[in-house]
């Protein structure tokens, strides 16, 4: 049985909320939530956190004095062990500084049940389609190939499945003929990255509430 939503506090600009961010690649959301955040906000990023060592968003991270970590997997044979313990060191660089709030950001690892009941509530994603239209690492394809004239991105907290949680905000755009996978996902990351910090404000200032 699913755990219920906990959402994070209500939180100002006073007092902001303590963000960590994850990434795995290229760090274009993250770089446009920090520039969101040079104007005072209700959230602030306090930790970056990569499995991938050659990152390009760790840059950002670094540029901005932004405790970064790495965190790659162990390099261990047991797949489950190798996950478990490898959100038990991310939940302690969590704790350390004091995170109230995980925001995914093109972080490409699927986080285990266990780890999502600590924090469900309290982990938001981006997903580059309509959801729960085109689930999964390849939206832009499955989208494309379907022939739907709409895609779109979601912002939603996570739950133990696969783009499953609950959904707080969707924007669409155009399929038009003709369309790739590389223009429309130029074309969704634009909006992900405007819809993306607007919505963490409603979340931080306590315009949402907890469903379970």
């Amino acid at each position: 049985m699913e755990k219920p939503y906990i959402l994070p506090r209500r939180a100002s600009i006073d007092k902001p909320l303590r963000i960590a961010v994850f990434i795995s690649g290229s760090g274009s959301g993250l770089n446009a939530l920090l520039n969101y955040q040079q104007t005072p906000r209700a959230h602030i990023t306090k930790l970056i956190i990569s499995d991938n060592i050659n990152a390009h968003g760790l840059k950002y991270g670094y540029d901005n004095n932004i405790k970064t970590k790495i965190i790659p997997l162990p390099d261990i044979f047991d797949k489950n062990r190798q996950r478990i313990l490898h959100e038990g060191l991310i939940n302690i660089e969590l704790i350390n500084s004091k995170v109230e709030l995980i925001v995914l950001s093109g972080y490409m690892r699927i986080l285990t049940p266990s780890f999502v009941a600590k924090w469900k509530g309290r982990i938001i994603n981006i997903h580059p389609s309509l959801l729960p239209d085109f689930p999964g690492v390849h939206a832009h394809r499955d989208a494309i190939q379907s022939g739907v004239k709409i895609s779109g991105c979601t912002v939603h907290l996570v739950d133990s499945g696969v783009d499953t949680g609950m959904i707080l905000a969707q924007r669409e755009v155009k399929i038009i003929p003709g369309e790739t996978i590389q223009t429309l996902q130029d074309k969704i990351k634009k909006i992900e990255h405007e819809i993306y910090p607007q919505i963490l404000d409603l979340l931080c200032e306590g315009q949402y509430h907890p469903m379970s």
